[in-house]
Formats: C-alpha cells, structure tokens, sequence
C-alpha cells in the first residue's frame, strides 16, 4: 500500500535499491530528497561502502537468493543493472552472457511491488547488443510489469548534467501506467560550451585525504606516458621499443586526460593502459580523482582495496547524474498524485555543479 497524497509528506517518496554498488545512484536519490528504505548488493566491499557512506540498510548478497517477500514495498525501485555482457568496449555477449538476464531480478520485484516508478541505468551498448533484440526484449518486460508501465528510454551524456565526464548512460523510467503520466527527461543544464573540465574538477584535489594513494607503476610505463601529449593515447608513441601493437585499437588505451575538456568515460576494470592517465604528470589517477570525475563527495570514503574501490567507483552512476532523473521524477510523480500540471519551468532541472 502507498500513502494518499494527502498523508504523504511533499515529494516525500520511499526507494529500494537493487544493484547498489557503492551507492552513487542511490546517492543521487537521496540529495534529490528521496529516502532510501532498502538496497542490495553482492560485492563485500562496495557493501561496505554504501554501509559506511549512506547507511545500514543494505543487504550483502546474491539477489537472486532474496525472496521477494523480503524485500519491503516503495514506491519507487532503482538499480544499475549489470553492464558488462552489453558494453561496446568489449566482446558483448548480451542476453546471451552470464550476466545479460540479471535485469530480470529488476522485473520480477518491480512485479511483486508494483512501485509507482522505476528507474533502471545501462550502458550506451544495450541498444544495440544482440542485433537491437537485447533491448527490445528488456523494454518489453519492464513495460507489462504487473498491471503495467508507460517507458522513457534515453541516451543521457551526464556531461550535459554538470558531470565533468563524457559519460553515456541508457536509462529506462517507468512510470505507473494508471498514474497516467510519461516520464520527461531533465533539460541539460550544460553544452560543450560550459561543461566542466578535468582541471575544474580536481582542484584541490590532493589535499583530499581518503583513497589518494598514487599507484606505483613500471618504468616502461611512466616512459610511455611522457611520450603521450594530453588528450592524446597509444598512437602518439613514436619510440619502437615502446609502441604498442594492438588487437583492438581502442582509443581509451593510455589516454591522457585533457585538462581543459570533461573527462573520457571513467572504467571499472581492465589493465593493459585502462586506468585513466593524469594530463600532466606521468601516471595513472588516484581513485580520489577518479571520484571527483565521478562527482562523488570528497567525504565519501571508499573501503576496499586499491583495485575494488577504481571497480566501484567506475561501476558507479555519478550522483550528479541521477540527481536531475531524480529530482524529474520527484516532480513527475506528485504531479500525478495531486492532479496537478507541471509548469514548463517545473521541467527544467537546475544546474548543481
């Protein structure tokens, strides 16, 4: 049972988590005002993360092993479903992958909860794995939920939100079919004229005391970055005992970060010149740094080890980014429980950075 607009407190509205990770979406959520009731996730650490940094109510693992019956009501579920069976970086399985059916825990608890929302996040490479089947299907399923939903599929570029990070991200919202509303996407609140920098968003920085350790690296490495200009990657090492010949020439491999432009899309794993290179010194970023591309706190402490916490936080929606979903949604929804028409300027998100 959800409460009467009458009983319930303005835009005061209940969420649970499903694929939490760290937390960065429901981070988002709540700055927007929501209250989080409930969150999941498998990972220790990233667990131990979202404990310390938003709270004790997450759950340590499998969610397929959590009956539904456990997982309490609200009205609105999130998660960031597993992306790697559909990212455009690497081979992608799909559907098809190990990993490729776990939107199917989103769909079953939206069934049994029947919230009046929900807001699930992809990669850019969902709308095209499995030949464009992959997403046909995932929209299908989470459009006959239950008694059903009405979709806003869209591509967003958090860089057009204040994120200092060109960083595309599917997000599927869906909105109680009875409500009898639609989803509207956020109006950016920046252009490639106005994003923010790399060099905006690391001052200060390395006074920062959390998660700043330097990864220590090989000579040969440090010798191939400072043949690399910023902004630029493998391509631009000119020394043959140092070029590199790859299989997939990907441009993110030993990338250098431009100062004066947003970041490229921070990643969660991989080695072989993956890690996100410093523009002027020699070196891969801190994860601190990598958290303020992420545009997490700088109180928000990562557990973990060096590793885990570069998977968490690149793993991780930006609470930036999912502020301005939230704060649409927030709107959208006591719209519709008050019958009320939202003005043109009630549609336009302001600008957090």
């Amino acid at each position: 049972m959800h409460a009467s607009p009458r009983d319930r407190k303005p835009n005061k509205f209940s969420v649970i988590s499903l694929f939490s990770g760290c937390g960065g979406m429901d981070l988002g959520f709540k700055q927007a005002g929501f209250e989080i009731a409930w969150a999941n996730d498998i990972d220790h650490a990233s667990c131990e993360t979202y404990r310390q940094n938003i709270g004790d109510h997450i759950v340590e693992g499998d969610v397929e092993d959590i009956p539904v019956d456990r997982i309490p009501p609200a009205d609105v579920i999130i998660g960031g479903f597993p992306c790697q069976d559909f990212s455009v970086v690497w081979e992608r399985p799909g559907l098809k992958g190990i990993r490729g059916n776990l939107y199917l825990a989103l769909v079953r608890t939206i069934e049994a909860k029947q919230p009046l929302a929900f807001v699930a996040e992809n990669v850019r490479g969902l709308l095209t794995a499995n030949r464009g089947r992959a997403i046909k299907k995932i929209i299908d399923d989470f459009e006959h939920c239950g008694a059903g939903y009405n979709l806003n599929v869209h591509v967003y570029n958090f860089a057009d939100y204040g994120v200092p990070q060109t960083r595309e991200r599917v997000v599927i919202t869906g909105i109680r079919r009875d409500l009898g509303v639609i989803f509207v996407p956020p109006k950016p609140t920046h252009s490639p004229e106005n994003y923010v920098t790399v060099l905006e968003a690391f001052e200060g920085v390395e006074e920062i005391p959390f998660n700043n350790e330097k990864m220590k690296i090989k000579k040969r490495t440090e010798d191939m970055l400072k043949q690399i200009p910023e902004g630029k990657n493998f391509k631009s090492i000119t020394d043959k005992n140092l070029k590199l010949h790859l299989r997939l020439p990907l441009s993110l491999v030993y990338r250098r970060l431009d100062r004066n432009k947003p970041a490229y899309t921070v990643v969660a794993n991989g080695g072989g010149g993956t890690w996100t290179y410093h523009y002027q010194e020699p070196r891969p970023l801190t994860n601190r740094e990598r958290a303020r591309l992420q545009t997490f706190p700088d109180d928000f402490i990562f557990y973990g080890g060096l590793g885990e916490v570069r998977t968490q936080i690149g793993n991780a929606v930006p609470p930036l980014g999912a502020r301005p979903i939230a704060d649409q949604l927030k709107r959208t929804l006591w719209s519709a429980l008050t019958k009320t028409t939202l003005a043109p300027a009630q549609l336009t998100v302001h600008s957090y950075a």
